[in-house]
């Protein structure tokens, strides 16, 4: 019967039902067959409903979707350009930051490829950067902030892991910038022959872009520092953010009207709904696998493999490149996160540095061809073929993988900045 069940849930799930009517059809056929009250998933809905940060995941995706309705991704690009155009690699290392900082706030690496595609492919092509290297680069950057402050994913699975989100929003900022640096040395590398003359009108140019964003730096630097400084809790600096957004770019600036908020509510709303739709169910669905000893039989199964915290390691890294592939990173949270906590817990892994490993891993999943998430975005976005943009990441995702491993067997560069 339940290898039944197990085809049935494969087959629906293939055939493009919704992923948390899927994973909660699951946890009531088990508890149904454990003799469980089926009311203890709604009793999980109202936990979640009661978990103080979860106010954070709305408020700052609506900022995400409000920010990219308006002209802010433009003068980041016109920025960036004027900052650092006269670097060999500049345009593309500020590109990197871009997205970096535009991920982390809407949560979304689609997003990114769609709002700040569109403006930096037309600029990389025109500074002289080749096309497919520009191709590989907005795709490969779309994923970039996962690891920084405010990350929705980063939020998540503070929460599935029962884990302190301050301390992971700490955990992430070194590996998120190695991961930068580490891309921006290639960027260098690859286009180190573009050489740009720097002319007192480019000293206008970037007074005039500086004055032109004087409204919009100030938001990363408060949130993000009030953040990482302890000053601001998440909650508050997701209400810092949704605020300040709101009041920039409808009463300052007023480049998103009044009429278009609903709509652009109703946009953020539904990745929300669908985060936590499939979050509320995942736990009920977790409490099951707790229950019928789901973590304790792995272990056994992977201990007869693995011997130990190296060899788990690299067997990590090389399934999450595999279920990064076919999950998106919100499911994979809330559906993995709890299977390996236990685990890793046996072989002496922080659960803040396995946090940050399988989001820094989830990455570059979005890049790992055949059906990385990021490739099919960019495809579609660009109207490239698919394996056009195969091609054009390979370098970015080796150049990712590198930082990646460093970033698994160094746990000090996640844990050092912790006040443990």
């Amino acid at each position: 019967m339940s290898g039944v069940v197990a085809i049935a849930l494969i087959v629906v799930t293939v055939l493009g039902a919704p992923l948390f009517a899927v994973i909660g059809a699951g946890a009531l056929v088990g508890f149904e067959r454990e003799g469980t009250d089926l009311s203890v998933v709604a009793i999980e809905f109202f936990g979640l409903s009661e978990t103080p940060v979860l106010v954070a995941i709305p408020l700052f995706t609506f900022a995400g979707f409000l920010l990219s309705a308006g002209q802010a991704p433009a003068r980041l690009v016109r920025l960036s350009q004027a900052l650092l155009g006269w670097l060999p690699g500049g345009l593309a290392m500020i590109s990197l930051v871009a997205c970096a900082i535009f991920t982390a706030f809407t949560g979304a690496s689609g997003v990114t490829i769609i709002a700040l595609g569109a403006l930096l492919y037309p600029a990389l092509s025109q500074a002289g950067y080749d096309q497919r290297f520009n191709l590989g680069l907005i795709t490969a950057s779309g994923s970039l902030g996962l690891l920084f402050a405010p990350s929705l994913p980063l939020i998540l699975y503070g929460i599935v892991a029962e884990a302190p989100i301050d301390d992971l929003f700490m955990a992430g900022l070194l590996p998120g910038i190695l991961m930068i640096v580490v891309l921006s040395a290639y960027c260098y590398w690859r286009n180190r022959r573009l050489r740009y003359v720097v002319t007192e009108g480019s000293w206008s140019a970037a007074r005039d872009a500086i004055w032109a964003a004087r409204w919009d730096l100030p938001l990363p630097i408060v949130v993000l520092g009030g953040i990482y400084s302890g000053f601001f809790a998440v909650s508050e600096a997701a209400a810092v953010t949704a605020l300040y957004v709101v009041l920039i770019e409808l009463v300052v600036l007023r480049e998103v009207p009044w009429r278009e908020l609903p709509r652009i509510m109703r946009e953020s709303t539904v990745l929300v709904g669908a985060i936590l739709a499939i979050l509320g169910v995942s736990l009920a669905s977790t409490n099951l696998m707790i229950d019928t000893e789901v973590p304790q039989r792995l272990f056994v199964f992977v201990g007869e493999y693995i011997t130990g915290p190296t060899t788990f390691m690299i067997a990590l890294l090389l399934f999450l490149l595999i279920l990064g592939t076919i999950l998106d990173i919100f499911s994979a949270t809330v559906l993995i996160v709890p299977l390996l906590l236990p685990i890793a817990a046996q072989y002496g892994i922080d659960p803040i540095h396995l946090g940050i490993v399988f989001l820094a891993a989830m990455e570059l999943g979005y890049l790992t061809p055949p059906v990385g998430l990021n490739l099919f975005i960019a495809s579609h976005r660009f109207d490239k073929d698919i394996t056009e943009i195969y091609w054009a990441t390979q370098p970015f995702l080796i150049v990712s993988l590198l930082a990646v491993v460093i970033i698994a067997f160094w746990p000090d560069l996640s844990l050092m900045l912790l006040d443990r």
